[in-house]
């Protein structure tokens, strides 16, 4: 196992592998977002199911409150996500301009800055001038370098149109699960709940292993704490709706 381990390694850290890699863009930044919109997406419709089922709710006003939800808070949410990176960008931008600007006006301050940022990494002498000629000969790369190493900006894979749609389709692809079970015909509403709660839960629990390919944490361990973070949201739904029922009367 640990030959293997060390064969794929090896695999990964070829030139043309790294180059490969280094030159593929930032396609993974959509799993985070997907990971996000899932995991909120079966939290905020099993969360309606588990209240509905613990008021004492028909099937029917289960579904429709379910996908009630599931769209709008599925909306609001890309949204948000999109408001966010647009605004994350526009800052980027904004100090993009700024760097350009200082590069023009006083292009011996920013190349020390450069000289400083790279003597800080351990570089001297005629090494770390060749360095700060190498960087301030390219002003693209002068101001990216800047960007990165001054503001600590990531300035690539910032699209808020992608990150907006993966999030509202992850949203309503896993929120959508528990309300299948409430969308069959003929089965009681004991088992149309234990079935979204099983569904729910194998959401959770597989969204919670993805997670564990963004974060590098054990997929397991990953799993678990994701099931029972989702769980915790369901019962706290459930006892709300309970509570509602019995404090008010609300039944259907």
């Amino acid at each position: 196992m640990a030959r293997h381990k060390r064969q794929a390694l090896e695999a990964e850290h070829h030139p043309e592998a790294i180059r490969r890699r280094l030159n593929g863009g930032s396609g993974g930044q959509s799993l985070p977002d997907a990971i996000l919109g899932g995991i909120d997406g079966c939290v905020t419709t099993f969360a309606v199911v588990s209240g509905a089922f613990g008021a004492g709710f028909s099937a029917t006003v289960a579904l429709v409150l379910g996908f009630a939800n599931l769209l709008a808070d599925g909306f609001s949410m890309a949204i948000s996500n999109y408001e966010a990176i647009k605004a994350q960008r526009e800052h980027v931008d904004g100090v993009r301009r700024d760097e350009h600007h200082h590069i023009d006006v006083i292009p011996d301050g920013e190349r020390e800055e450069i000289r400083q940022i790279f003597l800080a990494k351990g570089f001297s002498g005629a090494i770390l001038e060749r360095v700060v000629e190498t960087i301030c000969s390219d002003r693209e790369l002068w101001v990216e370098t800047m960007l990165r190493e001054e503001h600590g900006l990531q300035t690539e894979g910032l699209s808020p149109l992608r990150s907006g749609l993966v999030t509202f389709a992850a949203f309503l692809a896993v929120g959508a699960m528990p309300l299948v079970p409430y969308a069959v015909p003929g089965l009681a509403t004991d088992t149309q709940f234990l079935a979204s709660l099983g569904l729910a839960g194998l959401m959770f629990f597989l969204i919670g292993m993805g997670k564990s390919l963004v974060y590098h944490q054990p997929v397991l361990a990953s799993g678990v704490r994701t099931l029972l973070m989702g769980g915790a949201a369901a019962g706290l739904a459930y006892l709300t709706g309970h509570l509602a029922q019995a404090l008010f009367g609300v039944s259907m």
